[in-house]
């Protein structure tokens, strides 16, 4: 049987300034799920506070803050037909074009805010690659992301498959939205200092609602992971 576990966002995986980036957290509770896990947040999740990991029927798991359902997480078949990727040159210099160096509405974002310094956050920057309609970044994780097997822990490499979809969702200009729900399948671990390309392309928008695939490369191209989101459009902005 399963006991419940109290579970902990601390202030540096904010994405938001007063909420847990939505990956991060995702990949908290995925790490809680036999196989590949998709992740829906219904709120907000607070920082710095004590929150219970409860295990559910079917081998779903939520997230509790008190009464309130935060997040639910579950085990799902998923594969996603992923383009291919760019260099990690190309990757590199499509970072340059990144529209959070212009306005970014959460500078201090855990992923991809600028205001990060290099060790303290993940700083990928996706920026449009215009050759193949996508958003690319480097990523080169550093050695506190490691696990005590010398792999980079999965909770950071849903972080990563997180942030580059929103800026694949936006055309040139800010648009207000919320991770939805976030479903990731990791393939192959990393180690620190790995020169990695993440990516991030439209799949189809329906209303508010953006489906975005990303994906985790290895610098010689090898596919680590793959993501689709759901990001919604928030209105009375």
């Amino acid at each position: 049987m399963h006991t419940n576990t109290s579970v902990i966002i601390q202030h540096r995986f904010c994405g938001p300034p007063s909420s847990g980036n939505g990956g991060y957290v995702c990949g908290l509770m995925a790490g809680y799920i036999d196989g590949v896990a998709e992740v829906t947040l219904r709120q907000p999740p607070p920082l710095d506070k004590p929150m219970v990991l409860e295990h559910a029927n079917a081998g779903r798991v939520l997230l509790r803050d008190g009464e309130d359902i935060i997040a639910e997480a579950k085990p799902v078949t998923f594969e996603l037909n992923v383009p291919n990727p760019p260099s990690f040159r190309e990757a590199t210099e499509a970072s340059r074009t990144y529209l959070g160096f212009e306005y970014h509405p959460f500078p201090t974002c855990f992923v991809c805010g600028p205001d990060r310094t290099e060790i303290d956050g993940l700083r990928i920057f996706a920026g449009r690659v215009p050759e193949n309609n996508m958003v690319s970044a480097p990523w080169v994780p550093d050695a506190d992301l490691s696990d005590d097997k010398g792999h980079i822990r999965s909770e950071f490499l849903w972080s990563a498959l997180d942030c580059p979809g929103y800026f694949a969702a936006i055309d040139d200009h800010y648009v207000p939205m919320l991770l939805g729900r976030l479903t990731a399948r990791i393939d192959r671990p990393l180690t620190p200092g790995e020169r990695c390309v993440v990516t991030g392309w439209r799949i189809r928008k329906d209303g508010r609602k953006h489906n975005i695939g990303t994906a985790l490369f290895s610098g010689s191209g090898e596919l680590c992971g793959y993501a689709m989101a759901i990001w919604i459009e928030v209105t009375g902005h």
